[in-house]
């Protein structure tokens, strides 16, 4: 009885074993075809960056427009091409219209020039665009006289009228 019990004992551990071998071997099988399917190339090509220039709005000096890029290489399939672009028309036209500042509160007037200036940090560029980091703007400063107040000349004006018509 206990060589039939050892038998069974025996047999199930060289089933268990014989499955034990079975799975390793699938699993080396599987990583196997895994590692024999050819990876995606990668494609290196010789062709450049594109650079493109800036945009040209189709009609004025805003709204809808184009711009251009090109690119180098020798197995380049296209080198050129057209894109459609946008410039914004609130934005400050005299740093680029591809460069938006954030503009400072005005400064004091400069009694000499008679002007006061603001400095603008770059807030953003469209399309990669050259663009400066700070811009300095300035305009005249206006009068710099001090305004009368308007109610006594006001005043002064009827008193004068009432006077030339007693007078007459």
């Amino acid at each position: 009885m206990q060589s039939q019990q050892y038998l069974q004992q025996r047999r199930k551990f060289a089933a268990v074993f014989l499955a034990f071998i079975f799975i390793l071997a699938a699993v080396d099988t599987a990583e196997a075809g895994k590692k024999e399917k050819p990876e995606k190339k990668v494609k290196k090509s010789d062709c450049g960056e594109w650079q493109w220039s800036v945009c040209v709005p189709t009609s004025g000096d805003c709204g809808l427009g184009t711009r251009e890029g090109t690119r180098t290489g020798a197995e380049c399939k296209q080198t050129m091409k057209t894109q459609r672009c946008k410039i914004p028309c609130n934005w400050k036209k005299q740093f680029g219209a591809e460069c938006k500042y954030q503009f400072q509160a005005w400064g004091e007037c400069d009694l000499n020039t008679a002007l006061k200036t603001r400095t603008g940090s770059l807030k953003r560029a469209l399309h990669n665009a050259d663009c400066q980091k700070t811009v300095t703007i300035s305009k005249p400063c206006g009068k710099l006289t001090k305004p009368k107040p308007q109610a006594e000349s006001k005043k002064k004006k009827k008193e004068g009228k009432k006077q030339e018509k007693m007078l007459d």
